[in-house]
This record gives structure tokens, C-alpha cells and sequence, in this order.
């Protein structure tokens, strides 16, 4: 009895066919959705399953049962498959042209196919040199193709195995990228070696392939790589450190093991030197050294009697004031002034305010009274963005903090400026410092030299760091800095109801929306749906419309959540299929269950020292290479090659969470502001979102929503130790660590 007659069978059958597209692939666990044509039909079929690493062409034997979806209708589930090669010349061109092969596009497989026929895979496995006979390819592209051919087929060989141990198919080419021949050795020999050497494998997925490679949930292995995760866990949280109770109530549910078990291996850890114990609590070595290193240098700056500004001391500061007033185009306040003088008379200083209050103000008149001095200043920020608009508003070039310690790719993350050979600068200005996490203060201050002066400007009332620590206001907070507080808005940004506003949320209170605001709007909304559907249309249809703004390059969605009708991910998938959709000119490449087309805007989520791409930064896709599967993506007029393979480290940016929006500036911010995101909705988080826009924000939500993120000014302060360490002579250590919450 065949499918087609039994079509409610509750049986397992066999479907025979060619995969002729893949309609969705979850590239997490390898669920797809395609369509097969069956042998001997003229009409393709549903299937639906776990499909990892199949390609299209390729000659499928399935092995499930057929089921009417409600929605869907007719379609096969998937319980097992097997795969063959393609048998008809047809299933030959669409396999060798689906992207399996770097090198080999559309255009490439029907030139060998139709030079070498139905032996053409044959010709690949046994003889690949024979590749050059075919007209139009040359002995570079033969030996790529040959090479690729290889390596496609120990891939197989590798997914085939991760496969029956639970590992999707895009981790299996990452798996193989890292190890090579070696792979299937590693995943069975040492599986938790993956969780420290591949983005993408957690612990919990190289816990899954141990477990069913029969290794013992006890073993020593298993419980520290556990431990070491969970701390790494916590840093990505944003804390520093944790006590041993803190570290033991998240490992002990993740390794389902008894409290001193786990205990035992923590002691090993801190023998091994891979945690260090700093009285009572625990560091992963990086931070420990981080924050220790952050403290000292400060410290060492501070107290050091090297000055490279010391005429500054000398300086008739009445007479210095009086001509920039008459240069400058506003009158500077006492505050300003105030500010001007710490810097360049105090080797430490921290400058912090909200929009509005004359950073920038002050930041140029620094600059010109250092140019007045013949002495050097260097400036940076966090993110190109940032930086690039700290060159536009002092007319000096300024780099990311990663290219002024000139960063060089190797293995780990090295900088050419370091204690060795330092930064050579009279003064040393970082802009959005609130951005600046542990790790990278503690590089940047490794580069400065003690007779240098630097100044840190940003706003405490933002997001802290991505990364951990809450360096900022840290610093502030230790009392040892001299720190400018600026809280005047001057007349001309009085005019801006996104500065008022911000102020206002700032101070707790509701925000405005006026009839004849020109640059703030609320569009009130109480449902997930309809607020999302909004979204769409001022994006697409109603900002461009009225105020000529470029819905892509211009407008930025920032959303507090990644789940639900209007967080990021649906928003992202509703707005690329607006601005974006699909269209035979424009080439595309798909990555599991998203697709990548040219224009696209995207964003890096993972630090890439070897490309000099960071988490958080914003591109647009320039081109594709369906040929070579590479995709150039265009970051801040840099652009930056990006393999199939390194898809899942780039995501769709039409809409990010306002954590990731940290550092940027965007013409035109919409945010959907709701009760289902109850769980993020605080002051910091609103003010930050408001405070990225230049020129208008539009809100859409409903005013409880917002008034409910205006009254919580509750921090969640992170788990550091920075400001206690600064307020110690720095051979001292400091005693009556805290877990803060």
C-alpha cells in the first residue's frame, strides 16, 4: 500500500525522492520544512522533519508517516532518512549548484554537468583534475573545486556522526572548520573541549554528545567544565565574580549533582589556576586580572608626579576662559568651565551628563586650548559609530578604542600598545565610557603612560557594558576620581523635546507629547500585534512619507525583548519581508531559518579579533558570492568578507534590543513600549533607548507601559569590585566582598 492511497496511516512508509527546496531549516536542532518531488511524480510533496545537512539535488529515502497539518494540509513527517546521490542529470546540477561546494555556483555545475553527464559525480570522487577539460575553468578553479570536493565529503562523514549524537549540521561544519580530520577523534575523545573552542557550543551541547557517548555524569571532566560555563555565564551577565554559594546554586541544577561534588571539583579549579579565589569569592583569571590591573593604573596615574600637561598648572585661567568666550559660540557656564580645568590640571578625570548639557561643548574647548599648548591628544570610543561621531563634532580623527591600541589578529586578543610601548598623547579622551567593560578599560589604561592625563566622558545614566563590570560608575562611585557632573540643558536644546524628555525620564517623570512637538510622538497602543503592525507602518510607510527619512540606513527599531509579537526576532522577519522582500534580482543566501539578501542591515553578535568586528556593530550586506558562499557585509564603509559558515555570528538589525544599541546614535528611533515586556522595563532602559536618537523618536505603546519604566529606577548592580579597589593604597587587598543585587 503506497502513501498516496493510505494518506491517514498511522504506519511508518518510505517516501523515495529528489529535495527539491528547502522551504525552513531551524539550524539549532536541524528541523526543516521542504518540498520532495517523489519518483515517479510530477508533483512535489511536504515533508517535515529532522533534515541536517541535506542539500538540494540530493536523492532522499525517508522513513515516516503522512499527516494532515490544520493549517498546512497534507504533509510527511520525518522519522528517519538516508541519503543518495542524485541519479538524473537535473538532480546533479541543483546538488553541485545548492552551495555545497565553495566555488561552485549555478553557473559552474551546469558547465560541468553538462560536459561530464551522469558520471559527473563520479569524475569528483575519482578523478577531480579532469575538472579543467571542461571549457571556462581554470587549474586555480579545478584545485579549489577538487579541494572543496574532499572536504565536502569528510564533512558528511563528520555530520553523519555529530548527527546520531544530537549536533545540528551547522555546528558539524563548525565542528570540522576547527578540528578538521581530527574532528570525530575530538567529539568522541574529549566532547567538552567543544564548549571552550567553538562559538555555539554551550556546554549543555557538548554535555548532550557526552552523554550519549557514555561518559559519566560524575567524571571530573564534566563538573569542572560545568563550573568554569556557569562563571562564564555570570560575566556574560555582566558580573565579575561570584561567591562559591552563588557559583554552586546555578552549577548544581545544570550538572544535576549532589552540592559537594561539585564543591570538591572547585578546589581543583582554583589549584589548576583556572579560577582564581580572592578571599571569599571566585573570578574567571581575565576579570581578576582586569579588574586588579584597572584599579592599580589608575591609582599609578594619579599619584604619579610625571606630568606631561604640568604647564597647565601655570595657566591664568580667567585670561584662558575670556578668549574662548569670545571664540567660542556660547558662553561657557561655571560648571563648563570647572570641567575644562580638571582636565587638563587633574592626570584622572571623568566628565558624565545627559544629552544636551554640553559634552561636546567642552570636548572642543579642551582640544583648542591644547592646540593653543602645541600638545597631542588622542581620542576613541567604543564602537565605529560612536567614534565617528566624536570626529564630526571635534573635527580630530577618532578611532575605536581597538584600533588606537592597534589591535593585531592572533590567537587571543593582542594590541600593539601595551605597557611596552604605550600610547604617546599629552591627553587621552574616551567618549561613552558607559560602554567600556572590565576587560577593554583594563587594555586601554595598560597603553597609557603615567605621566599622561585622561578624561572619561559618558552618561552613568545609560545601560552599563555588554561586557562585565559597570566600569563607569564604578569610577564615580569610588570618590577618589574627580568627577564633573553636568545637569544644565542649554536654551537651544530646550527646543528638542527628545532632550527634554530624556531629562525628564531621567528625573522620574512621564514624558511629554505635545501638539507641536516636531521630534517626539506617542502612538498608543495596548496589543502585542497591533503594536508590532504599527511598527511596520511607520517604518515602511508613514516616518518616510512625512519626514523623508531612508527607512533602512535612517530608521532603527529598538525593542526591550527578543520574544514575542514585538520583540526583536518577529519584528526583524516583519520588516525585512517591508523594506526588504524577496526578489529574483537580488541575490540571497539562506542560514538555517533566515535568509540573507543584499541590502540587508545586519548585526556582528560576536567579537571577531581576526576580521576586527565586534559585537554590537552595525552593517548592511553589500554582495553575495553564491559562487565562494561569501557575503560582504559594508560595517561603517569597512567591508568585511563573511563565509556561510560564520552566518549564525550575523543577525537581521532592522530591530535590536536597546542593550545593543549602546554607544549608537540613529536619526530616527521607533520603540514599542508594552506590558508584555513587564520583566525589562526600567528607567535606564527607556532613557538609554530615547537618548540614541538625533532627530525623532516615535514611541508605541501605551502609557502605563511607560510610566511603569519611569518609576523603576531600581539597578540591578552588577557583581564588581572596581570602586572598593580604588579606594585602597594598590598593594593593598581589599576585604568584605559583597554579591550585589
Amino acid at each position: 500500500m503506497t502513501p498516496e492511497n493510505n494518506a491517514d496511516s498511522l504506519l511508518k512508509q518510505t517516501l523515495e525522492g529528489v529535495l527539491e527546496r528547502i522551504t525552513f531549516q531551524n539550524d539549532e536542532n536541524g528541523y526543516t520544512i521542504a518540498k520532495i518531488l517523489p519518483k515517479g511524480k510530477i508533483q512535489p510533496v511536504t515533508v517535515v522533519g529532522a533534515l541536517a545537512g541535506v542539500q538540494v539535488g540530493e536523492s532522499l529515502v525517508l522513513t515516516g508517516i503522512w499527516t494532515n497539518h490544520h493549517q498546512y494540509g497534507r504533509q510527511f513527517e520525518v522519522k528517519s532518512y538516508q541519503v543518495r546521490y542524485p541519479a538524473t542529470l537535473e538532480g546533479i546540477r541543483k546538488y553541485l549548484g545548492s552551495g555545497l561546494i565553495k566555488g561552485v555556483g549555478p553557473v559552474t555545475a551546469s558547465k560541468i554537468v553538462d560536459f561530464f553527464g551522469l558520471k559527473t559525480l563520479d569524475v569528483l570522487d575519482k578523478t577531480p583534475q579532469k575538472i579543467l577539460e571542461v571549457p571556462g575553468i581554470g587549474p586555480s578553479k579545478t584545485d579549489l573545486i577538487g579541494k572543496a570536493w574532499i572536504e565536502q565529503q569528510q564533512i558528511k562523514e563528520v555530520m553523519l556522526f555529530l548527527q546520531s549524537n544530537g549536533v545540528s549540521a551547522s555546528l558539524a561544519v563548525k565542528i570540522y572548520k576547527q578540528y578538521g580530520e581530527k574532528s570525530i577523534q575530538v567529539v568522541r575523545e574529549t566532547p567538552y573541549q567543544l564548549a571552550r573552542d567553538i562559538f555555539g557550543v554551550g556546554f549543555k551541547t557538548a554535555d548532550q554528545i557526552a552523554q550519549k557517548l557514555g561518559l559519566a555524569m560524575d567524571s571530573p571532566e564534566r563538573i569542572q567544565t560545568g563550573l568554569l560555563y556557569a562563571l562564564g555565564n555570570l560575566s556574560n551577565e555582566g558580573h565579575c565574580f561570584a561567591t562559591q554559594d552563588q557559583l554552586l546554586a546555578v552549577s548544581v541544577p545544570l550538572l544535576d549533582l549532589p552540592k559537594e561534588l561539585c564543591s570538591a571539583q572547585i578546589k581543583t579549579l582554583i589549584a589548576q589556576e583556572a579560577i582564581i579565589a580572592d578571599k571569599e569569592v571566585l573570578y574567571l583569571p581575565p576579570f581578576y586580572h582586569a579588574e586588579k590591573g584597572v584599579a592599580n593604573k589608575i591609582l599609578r596615574i594619579m599619584q604619579s608626579s610625571l606630568d606631561r600637561l604640568g604647564t597647565f598648572q601655570k595657566v591664568n585661567w580667567q585670561l584662558a576662559f575670556s578668549v574662548l568666550d569670545r571664540t567660542g559660540q556660547i558662553q561657557l557656564t561655571t560648571q563648563q568651565k570647572l570641567a575644562i580645568q580638571t582636565a587638563l590640571t587633574e592626570k584622572v578625570s571623568v566628565l558624565t551628563g545627559g544629552p544636551g548639557t554640553g559634552k561636546s561643548t567642552i570636548t572642543g574647548s579642551i582640544i583648542q586650548l591644547m592646540k593653543e599648548r602645541h600638545a597631542s591628544v588622542l581620542l576613541a570610543a567604543p564602537t565605529g559609530r560612536a567614534a565617528k561621531r566624536l570626529s564630526e563634532t571635534t573635527g580630530l580623527q577618532a578611532k575605536t578604542i581597538h584600533r588606537l591600541l592597534e589591535f593585531t589578529p592572533s590567537e587571543g586578543v593582542n594590541f600593539a600598545r601595551d605597557r611596552e610601548n604605550p600610547l604617546d598623547a599629552d591627553l587621552i579622551i574616551i567618549d561613552e565610557t558607559s560602554m567600556v567593560d572590565i576587560l577593554l578599560m583594563n587594555h586601554l589604561l595598560n597603553a597609557v603612560e603615567v605621566g599622561s592625563h585622561i578624561l572619561l566622558v559618558g552618561d552613568m545614566d545609560q545601560l552599563p557594558s555588554v561586557g562585565a563590570g559597570n566600569v563607569l560608575r564604578d569610577l564615580i562611585e569610588s570618590h577618589v576620581i574627580p568627577v564633573i557632573r553636568l545637569d544644565t540643558i542649554f536654551r537651544q536644546a530646550e527646543d528638542s523635546y527628545i532632550i527634554v524628555n530624556a531629562h525628564r525620564i531621567n528625573n522620574g517623570e512621564m514624558p511629554l507629547y505635545p501638539k507641536d512637538s516636531t521630534d517626539f510622538f506617542l502612538f498608543p497602543e495596548t496589543d502585542a500585534i497591533k503594536a508590532a503592525d504599527w511598527v511596520v507602518d511607520l517604518v515602511s510607510q508613514r516616518v518616510p512619507n512625512k519626514f523623508g527619512f531612508d527607512p533602512i540606513r535612517d530608521i532603527q527599531v529598538l525593542t526591550p525583548m527578543h520574544r514575542g509579537a514585538s520583540g526583536v526576532t518577529e519584528l526583524n522577519e516583519r520588516l525585512q519581508n517591508a523594506l526588504n522582500p524577496e526578489d529574483p534580482r537580488k541575490a540571497a543566501v539562506r542560514h538555517g531559518s533566515r535568509v540573507f539578501r543584499v541590502g540587508d542591515r545586519v548585526m556582528q553578535i560576536r567579537n571577531d579579533y581576526d576580521r576586527q568586528i565586534f559585537n554590537g556593530d552595525l552593517g548592511m550586506i553589500a554582495s553575495i558570492d553564491t559562487e565562494n558562499h561569501i557575503v560582504m557585509v559594508n560595517f561603517e564603509e569597512r567591508l568585511v568578507p563573511c563565509e556561510t559558515v560564520q552566518l549564525d555570528e550575523l543577525v537581521h538589525a532592522y530591530a535590536i534590543s536597546i542593550h545593543k544599541s549602546q554607544g549608537s546614535e540613529f536619526p530616527v528611533v521607533v520603540i514599542p513600549l508594552l506590558m508584555q515586556h513587564y520583566m525589562m522595563l526600567q528607567r535606564n532602559l527607556l532613557y538609554t533607548a530615547v537618548t540614541r536618537a538625533r532627530k525623532l523618536v516615535v514611541m508605541v505603546g501605551d502609557k502605563k507601559s511607560i510610566g511603569m519604566a519611569v518609576r523603576n529606577n531600581k539597578i540591578a548592580l552588577r557583581n564588581t569590585f572596581l570602586k572598593e579597589r580604588l579606594q585602597v593604597k594598590p598593594e593593598q587587598e581589599p576585604s568584605n566582598l559583597l554579591w550585589q543585587v
